[in-house]
C-alpha cells in the first residue's frame, strides 16, 4: 500500500539532517501526540494532555533551541543554508500529528527569525535571551504581539497603511522603551508565552515605516498581563488570548534593530510565516491521506471497496493531485527563501507577494479537498474518532491568518500587475 512518503518532495533542495530529524519528530508524534489528540478539544484552556508533548519535544529533545548560535546553546539553524527546508520537515512532520502543535511550535521561532537569522543576527539579543530557551528541559514559547482589536490585518498591510493604524506605542525614556497598548490573537499568548517581539509605533498616526518598531518584551517585565486563552472552533494546542502592555519598560537596546530595518526584516517574518503555513496544511493532508486509505480499502459497496468505484476514484484523485502539488509548492518556497542568492533576499516584495500565493493556494485547495472528503465519508466524516473534522477544522483556521486570503490577494496583485491603488 502506497503511504505519506510517497508524495514528493525534491530532495535536492534537503538538508543532509532532513531524514534523521524527519523520524525522530514522526516517532515523537506517534507516540506523545497521535494517541491522545482526540482529547485536545476538551484540553483548550490548560493543556495538561497537551503540554507533555511539547516538553518533550521542546525541551526535553532540545527543538526550541534551534536558532540559536552553537556557543550559546543553539543549534545554529539561524546560519544554515537549509532554514526554510529544515523547518518545513519539521513543522510537517508535527502537523500530520497536530496542525495547532506544528503552528505553536513554528511560533516559537518567528520572534527569534528577527535576531539570530544571518545576514542580521542581534548578537547582543541572542546572549540575552538564548539562556531562556537553552538552560532548561521544560517547554519555552514566544509569541508575536502584532494584531490589535481595532486594526484587524492593517499591521500587515504595510504598503498601503504604512503603519499608521498601529495603536500600541512606544516612547523612548532615557534608555528605556515605555509599552502601552493592547494585543489580541497572537499564537501562544493566553498565558504561555514567555517572549514577546511587540508590533509597535514609535509616531502614532505615522506612515513613516522607521516609526515602526519591534521590540522585544519578557513576560514576566511588570505591566505586561495576558488574559485567558479563547476557546475557538479548533487549533487546541495553540493558545491565542489577549495582551495588555501598561507602561511597560524594556532595555532600549530590545528594539530589534531599529528605524527602517526593523519594517524591513518584519517583512521576512512574513515570508516565512507563510511558508510555514503550507507546512501546516501539507502535513494536516498527508493524515487526511493515511485516513482515507483506511476508509476506502476498508469500506464495501456492491462488494467492492469504495476506492474501486470511480466517483469515489476521482475525489480521491483530485485529493493526491493537489496534495502532491501542495507539497512541492511548499518545499519550492522554503528552498527560495533558503537561496537569497538566486532568488532575492527573504523580506523582498517578490518573495513575500509568492509566499502569500503559494499559501491561500494551499489553504484554499486543502479547505475545498476536506469538505469533500468528509462528504466522501458521510457521517464517519464528521465523526472525532476518525479526525477529519479535526483537520478541517484547523485548516479552515489557517486560511484565515496573515490577514486572510483577501490581503493575500491584494499583495499577490500589486506585485505581479504592478497595482497603484490597492
Amino acid at each position: 500500500m502506497r503511504t505519506i512518503d510517497d508524495f514528493t518532495r525534491p530532495k535536492e533542495y534537503l538538508s543532509p539532517l532532513d531524514e534523521y530529524l524527519g523520524r525522530i519528530v514522526r516517532e515523537w508524534a506517534e507516540k506523545e501526540v497521535i494517541p491522545y489528540r482526540r482529547k485536545f478539544d476538551e484540553d483548550w484552556k490548560d493543556h495538561h494532555i497537551i503540554e507533555p508533548a511539547f516538553r518533550k519535544l521542546m525541551g526535553e529533545m532540545g527543538m526550541q533551541r534551534v536558532l540559536f548560535p552553537e556557543d550559546l546553546g543553539g543549534w545554529g539553524l539561524g546560519h544554515s543554508n537549509y532554514l526554510g527546508t529544515a523547518a518545513y520537515r519539521l513543522f510537517e512532520e508535527i502537523s500530520r500529528a497536530d496542525s495547532a502543535m506544528g503552528v505553536a511550535f513554528g511560533v516559537v521561532f518567528w520572534p527569534l527569525i528577527l535576531i539570530c537569522c544571518e545576514p542580521h543576527v542581534n548578537r547582543r539579543l541572542c546572549e540575552e535571551f538564548a539562556p531562556m530557551f537553552c538552560e532548561t528541559k521544560e517547554a519555552v514559547f514566544a509569541a508575536n504581539a502584532m494584531t490589535e482589536p481595532q486594526g484587524g490585518s492593517d499591521i500587515e498591510n504595510l504598503d498601503v497603511l504604512g503603519g499608521s493604524t498601529i495603536q500600541t506605542t512606544a516612547v523612548l525614556d532615557g534608555d528605556e522603551w515605555v509599552i502601552n497598548g493592547h494585543k489580541l490573537w497572537p499564537t501562544n499568548s493566553g498565558g504561555a508565552a514567555s517572549l514577546f517581539s511587540v508590533v509597535c509605533t514609535t509616531n502614532p498616526g505615522s506612515r513613516d515605516l522607521k516609526d515602526f518598531a519591534v521590540i522585544f518584551v519578557p513576560a514576566n517585565t511588570p505591566g505586561c498581563t495576558q488574559g485567558s486563552p479563547y476557546e475557538k472552533a479548533g487549533m487546541a494546542a495553540d493558545k491565542n488570548g489577549d495582551i495588555w502592555f501598561e507602561n511597560v519598560r524594556v532595555p532600549s537596546w530590545y528594539r530589534a534593530f531599529g528605524p527602517g530595518e526593523d519594517f524591513v526584516y518584519f517583512l521576512e517574518m512574513v515570508s516565512l510565516g507563510n511558508m510555514g503555513s503550507i507546512s501546516f496544511v501539507s502535513g494536516s493532508m498527508l493524515n487526511v491521506y493515511e485516513k482515507l486509505q483506511e476508509f476506502v480499502n476498508t469500506q464495501y459497496f456492491r462488494g467492492k471497496p469504495l476506492k474501486e468505484h470511480d466517483a469515489v476514484a476521482g475525489v480521491l484523485a483530485d485529493f493526491a493531485r493537489d496534495l502532491e502539488v501542495i507539497r512541492i509548492i511548499g518545499y519550492q518556497c522554503a528552498r527560495m527563501l533558503d537561496r537569497p542568492d538566486i532568488y532575492g533576499p527573504r523580506w523582498s516584495h517578490e518573495n513575500v507577494a509568492k509566499a502569500r500565493a503559494y499559501k491561500y493556494f494551499a489553504c484554499d485547495k486543502a479547505v475545498e479537498n476536506l469538505g469533500r472528503v468528509m462528504n466522501l465519508l458521510e457521517t464517519y466524516g464528521s465523526d472525532r474518532d476518525w479526525d477529519i473534522e479535526k483537520h478541517w477544522r484547523d485548516l479552515k483556521i489557517v486560511q484565515l491568518w496573515l490577514g486572510g486570503k483577501q490581503l493575500a490577494q491584494m499583495e499577490v496583485a500589486r506585485w505581479f500587475f504592478e497595482c497603484e491603488t490597492l
